[in-house]
């Protein structure tokens, strides 16, 4: 707020100055800004009276500058005696009324700012989910404590002149919360002004890491400009979504495998057991244990950190069938005794997961959180006996055509723009990520001709058995043969949408936007169709 005041304060300066060298007047002059036009909520007790002390400051510097500035045509003007000045309220800005606080009528013109904490969704205390159902929101575990500031602020904005703008955290465009954020905030009255898409923002504390954040700005519904800014670069749009990008307000809805529009096998998550780690040991101790009598029970463990650095790791994976010989291993009887005091003696002290793993199948697996930085999915393909962890997802048996889907560029264009993020890393998902990927209908020889590409790109892989997976999708380390095995495979799957190329992510992902819109409809009218047949 201080800083506002001050640039307001220096712009009317400007304005001023213009308007006394174009209308050489020698009339006095003063500031038509005051502090009675700010208002303000803090809910510390201590901050609030050190902003009310700040923008006294603000005045009195900002007055002494206009005096220089402006001498001659204005008169100098005192703050002292000190007296109230401005509205700042000290409270709980959920649980006030916006409309007391400022009041507004019809010809007044209202801008509001903040930099609302930034807590998600699980991190919310009972009271701060109780404020945000107070503020109109009906299922506040799905939503960060920021969306109570949006919903308040789009109350305040009905049939008035008024405008918001808030720091946010990243996550509210993206992943299941942009449904939200469109069914409830944004309509044909209310649109998207302009927006800052992900980025890091640091204060000046040592050691400071950083938090991801967007800013978005939300007006009345109109025919003025729009505009997106990245890396201080303000570009005109012609539209902003709710994930923050040029494009139509498409919002893509989880898919439950029986909707999918991506028509192969969804990927699963492996759940996980707590309390597992004495299941679990390091390539030493494996080396130093196994034997005849229990390598039957050892299996490599893939997660995510394993998959993409190369890390080896191991585990004991025991069928209920097996657990009587099992035991009759020392080093094993020992880590499920260690387990089960672990788990105070639940059952399944065996087990680290829900999930039955076969073995001798092929796997393909998937990161369920991987870095942002990457121009493809890095997934892999395995075969034998492997046991995997929550980190990943997997599909068992999978066409060689899926890989190809899932390793193109379109998929990882698709990913980053309609995922959920850790900070500005991907989360894959496979309801968001997986089941709603538009994928057109293509001929058995154009998946034959995939096929051929995915080969192409595990042959590059295998020539660099020292590389991790994270050194060969660096951008910067990739090697030449693997980019340029991947960028033939991107133009073969870009064919199968149209056959002129693509000219970047941007049309890339309208034509995806466009496809999910029209096989969506599609499926939903299938649907319908047969649940009529039903009911018949």
């Amino acid at each position: 707020m201080i800083i506002i005041y001050k640039e307001i304060r220096l712009l009317e300066i400007k304005i001023l100055q213009r308007i006394i060298e174009l209308e050489q007047s020698h009339l006095l002059i003063d500031s038509v800004i005051s502090l009675k036009q700010f208002y303000g909520i803090e809910i510390d007790d201590f901050v609030h009276e050190i902003a009310i002390l700040s923008l006294w400051l603000a005045e009195h510097q900002m007055n002494q500058y206009f005096e220089e500035q402006l001498a001659g045509y204005t008169e100098a003007k005192s703050i002292i005696p000190l007296k109230k000045s401005g509205t700042i309220i000290q409270g709980n800005a959920t649980r006030l009324d916006w409309k007391k606080i400022c009041p507004i009528i019809k010809n007044d013109e209202v801008y509001i700012i903040g930099n609302p904490p930034y807590l998600g969704a699980s991190k919310l205390t009972l009271a701060q989910k109780s404020e945000i159902k107070l503020c109109g929101i009906l299922d506040p575990n799905k939503v960060d404590y920021i969306m109570a500031w949006f919903y308040k602020g789009v109350e305040y904005m009905k049939n008035n002149n008024t405008k918001i703008a808030f720091v946010s955290t990243n996550s509210i465009c993206q992943g299941e919360q942009v449904s939200i954020v469109s069914k409830n905030l944004l309509s044909e009255k209310i649109e998207i002004d302009f927006a800052y898409p992900s980025f890091v923002w640091k204060n000046n504390a040592k050691g400071n890491a950083g938090v991801t954040v967007v800013i978005i700005g939300l007006r009345k519904s109109s025919k003025k400009p729009k505009y997106l800014f990245k890396n201080n670069v303000k570009t005109l749009v012609k539209n902003i979504n709710p994930y923050l990008r040029n494009g139509t307000n498409v919002v893509i809805e989880k898919l439950n495998n029986s909707s999918r529009l991506l028509k192969y096998p969804s990927p699963s998550r492996v759940s996980f057991i707590s309390k597992s780690e004495k299941l679990f040991f390091d390539e030493a101790t494996k080396n130093k244990i196994i034997n005849d009598s229990n390598k039957a029970y050892v299996r490599e463990l893939l997660g995510s950190c394993e998959m993409l650095q190369g890390k080896k790791k191991y585990c004991l994976y025991i069928e209920d069938e097996q657990l009587f010989d099992a035991k009759e291993d020392f080093f094993i009887k020992e880590s499920i005794k260690n387990v089960e005091v672990e788990r105070n003696n639940l059952v399944d002290s065996h087990k680290f997961c829900k999930k039955r793993i076969r073995d001798s199948i092929d796997y393909l697996v998937i990161p369920r959180v991987s870095s942002g930085n990457r121009n493809y999915l890095p997934i892999i393909s395995v075969h034998g006996k492997y046991a995997f962890n929550d980190s990943v997802l997997i599909i068992e048996n999978p066409e060689p055509i899926i890989f190809s889907i899932l390793s193109s560029r379109m998929h990882i264009v698709w990913v980053k723009a309609i995922g959920g993020k850790l900070k500005t890393d991907y989360r894959y998902s496979s309801t968001l990520c997986f089941n709603s990927f538009p994928f057109p209908e293509i001929s058995i020889k154009q998946k034959e001709n995939l096929n051929l590409y995915v080969f192409s790109i595990i042959d590059e892989r295998a020539k660099y058995p020292s590389k991790t997976l994270a050194e060969l999708y660096n951008p910067d380390t990739m090697p030449k043969g693997l980019k340029q095995a991947h960028k033939e495979l991107d133009e073969a799957v870009e064919k199968c949408y149209q056959l002129k190329a693509f000219k970047n992510d941007t049309e890339r992902l309208k034509c995806l936007f466009s496809l999910y819109s029209k096989m969506l409809k599609e499926s939903n009218q299938l649907k319908n169709k047969r649940n009529k047949k039903c009911q018949i």
